[in-house]
Order: C-alpha cells, then structure tokens, then sequence
C-alpha cells in the first residue's frame, strides 16, 4: 500500500527527475492536511455502521426497485451483501483517504470489480450512486467536502462508472 509521498517519489524515480516546486508542494500539502485527514478517518470511523446504514436507506429510497421482488437487494442475503459492500468501499476509502493515495482503491478494490459485479448482475449506476451518497454522508460528519475528503470516493463511483468504447 502506497501513500502520498511514496506514490510521487516513484512517479519521479520512474522518469529519472529531480523532485521540482510541484512535488515539493504536494507533499507539503499532504502534511499540511495531516491531522485533518486523521481527524476524518476517525470520525468516520467510529461512526461507520450509522454511515453504511444511512448510506443504505437513502438507496433503497432513492431506488426502491432495487429491494422489491426482482431487484438486486432483494431478500435479506442479498441486502446484507450491499451493505456489506458499502461497508467495504467506506473502509477503502479510509484508508485513501489517511495515505492521501487512491493506490490502494487501484489494489485492493477496483481491479476486476466491474467485471464481477456485471457477471453477478449487480447494477453499477447503483454502486455508484451508492458511493455518491455515502461521501454525501461523510462530508456532513466531517463538515469539510475538501477534496482530501471527497476524493476517493469520487475516484471510486468514476472508475465503477467508467466504461471503454
């Protein structure tokens, strides 16, 4: 797992460069919005299972297709896993959010996840629209929608989103 600092360097060492202004400003940004970003991870953390459960009943509201007979959340089993899902992408996204890095969404949830939820038929817009909604949860707890913030969300909900032509 990769964070701020360490994802730049290698991006530098990659190309044979010097570190120039932009990354030293980049990794004084990072160290600047240090206790911010721990300060949010906490707060998200420990209140993590009201974030899934508002997360999900604003869903279910917004698509109640989705838990009626035929819908994708329909019976518990099927319920259970979407909350667990987004239970899974609000961990992830802590800990983006504290390396300052998208890395670990790239490793450890996005490779391969549109494939499989197309295989299982799990609808992606929903996905998305659920991680939307849950970062529109975590910014009202943080009460800042910094880009710090809200970054890995939106890097998640784009990349579940994004189809190739």
């Amino acid at each position: 797992m990769l964070d701020a600092v360490t994802s730049l360097i290698g991006a530098y060492d990659a190309t044979g460069r010097y570190l120039d202004r932009d990354a030293y400003d980049q990794i004084k940004s990072y160290f600047d919005t240090g206790a911010e970003r721990l300060k949010a991870a906490s707060m998200i953390t420990g209140n993590a299972a009201a974030i899934v459960q508002e997360t999900g009943l604003t869903l279910f509201d917004a698509a109640p297709t989705l838990i009626r007979p035929g819908g994708n959340a329909y019976t518990t089993r099927r319920y259970a896993a979407c909350l667990r899902d987004v239970d899974y992408f609000l961990r992830y996204a802590t800990y983006a959010l504290v390396a300052g890095d998208n890395f670990v969404l790239d490793e450890r949830v996005l490779q391969g996840l549109r494939e499989t939820y197309n295989s299982l038929g799990v609808p992606i817009g929903s996905v998305a629209q659920s991680i939307q909604i849950m970062k529109a949860v975590v910014v009202q707890l943080v009460g800042t929608d910094a880009s710090w913030l809200t970054g890995p969300f939106d890097y998640m909900a784009n990349e579940l989103s994004e189809v190739n032509i």
